[in-house]
């Protein structure tokens, strides 16, 4: 069933106004049950237990994993064309990230990263493509870990978790494989198309075969993405012994790989909600303690807030250089003004 069925008065913005409130209050509420049903006391514990070493650590790990991010954007965005050298792309990044984290939704950085790069490089298509391959690589690679850790060590992962994840999995990898069979064929029926969307698929799933799949592209995503996601399962495991917690990391590396895999459902507030209600859950079934799983998720949203905070820095100096440069061309106005009525007298 669709949006427009479900709401056959609404226009297209409208529907996409409500679908956007809705995940909003989705994740609001999800939020508001975990503290009705653990206590406010765990919120406030993981608001207390964050401190300077930690501060540090988070910006360390997210510089490491800003750029490792940033340079798979760049390495799928030059095999689809366009120009992005590595310090711009790494800036992006950050701005992206802290206003992924200071927005509702959670995406809201990326759509403007997209967006942004597409219209500088003159192709706004292609550079929307390159960010959802870029976000869709690292995401491959997440949900492989989370597979293979669920296949190596399933004793690990809480009954329902397993569970999930296995029914996932056996209904992914058919649609993926059909997918990747039909997709080339027709993509080029679709190419010549009269069709102005019929042709924008053809034209995704030739930068997807590029960008993404060629074996000139995917070594180096995998790699950049495998380094990325142990930089997040680091900062996870620095939030875990801030928050007191103790177990091996071998029992917290599957809590850490579903709550990574939480944060990509669409129902949160700047990514908070799901994580939450995961960690909780698999904290609980491992025995640790459900709220304490609460406390680890809230220090691990804060860190992650912290290491987006140089972005709030890209923000405000990319202001700042468009209005130094805004003021001499106000300036200049008045002297062409007065010059071009100076020839035209002569």
């Amino acid at each position: 069933m669709t949006a427009a069925v479900l709401t056959p008065g609404l226009s297209d913005a409208g529907r996409r106004l409500l679908w956007t409130w809705a995940r909003l209050l989705a994740g609001a509420a999800l939020l508001g049950f975990l503290v009705w049903q653990l206590g406010t006391g765990a919120l406030l514990d993981g608001l207390r237990a964050v401190n300077l070493p930690a501060v540090l650590a988070a910006l360390g790990i997210g510089l490491l994993t800003t750029v490792f991010s940033a340079a798979r954007w760049v390495l799928i965005a030059r095999r689809l064309g366009l120009r992005l050298p590595l310090g711009e792309a790494v800036s992006a990044y950050y701005r992206a990230l802290f206003l992924n984290v200071a927005l509702p939704g959670g995406v809201l950085g990326d759509v403007h990263r997209a967006v942004r790069h597409g219209r500088d490089e003159g192709n706004l298509g292609r550079g929307v493509r390159a960010v959802v391959l870029e976000r869709t690589g690292g995401q491959v690679v997440l949900i492989a870990a989370g597979i293979a850790v669920l296949t190596t060590q399933p004793a690990l992962v809480p009954a329902q978790a397993r569970e999930f994840i296995t029914a996932l999995g056996i209904g992914l990898v058919p649609v993926a494989l059909g997918l990747l069979a039909v997709a080339p064929v027709v993509a080029r029926r679709w190419a010549d198309s009269g069709s102005k969307w019929q042709r924008g698929v053809a034209a995704t799933v030739a930068d997807v075969r590029t960008g993404l799949l060629s074996a000139r592209t995917w070594p180096g995503v995998v790699t950049l993405s495998a380094v990325a996601l142990a930089g997040h399962l680091t900062l996870f495991l620095v939030a875990t012994r801030v928050a007191g917690t103790e177990a091996p990391i071998t029992e917290l590396l599957p809590i850490f790989l579903l709550a990574l895999l939480a944060m990509g459902l669409p129902i949160n507030v700047g990514g908070w909600g799901p994580r939450e209600g995961v960690t909780a859950l698999s904290f609980g079934a491992a025995g640790l303690g459900a709220a304490q799983g609460l406390t680890v998720a809230v220090v691990y949203g804060l860190l992650s807030a912290v290491a987006s905070l140089p972005g709030a820095g890209v923000l405000v100096l990319g202001r700042s250089a468009k209005r130094a440069q805004a003021v001499p061309e106000r300036l200049g106005e008045p002297v062409e003004h007065g010059a071009s009525l100076g020839r035209g007298g002569q």
